[in-house]
């Protein structure tokens, strides 16, 4: 995950050590959970990066004038809505899979050779 977070660009380690390790901060770390929950959803790698973009920008040390908050809120509340939607979807496919799992249960029960004593 780190490694094709790295080579997207969306993460980069914030340091290295003296041995040469990959140092992330709890930022950099913020940012791979992000990806890391995003990836399932089927976001894409420009929709992670433009959700993080937006986010950075929120997090940010510089002022934002009104309008401009707004569109990256909005930009966010896009991000969360597709995300709502993809769950309810996940949810109705696991749904689904739990009682297909239960059938075949069933049917192997209906067909087991009766125990003999």
């Amino acid at each position: 995950m780190r490694a094709e977070a790295r080579e997207t660009g969306l993460v980069i380690p914030s340091a290295r050590s003296q041995d040469g390790f990959r140092l992330y901060t709890e930022t950099d770390v913020a940012r791979l959970m992000v990806i890391r929950r995003m990836k399932p959803l089927g976001f894409t790698l420009d929709q992670m990066r433009d959700l993080l973009e937006a986010a950075d920008c929120l997090d940010g040390d510089d002022a934002l004038e009104d309008g401009e908050r707004e569109a990256l809120l909005e930009r966010v509340r896009t991000y969360q809505q597709a995300a709502t939607e993809q769950v309810e979807k996940l949810r109705i496919q696991l749904e689904r899979a739990e009682d297909f799992a239960v059938t075949l249960g069933a049917r192997l029960e209906q067909n087991a050779p009766a125990a003999r004593f």
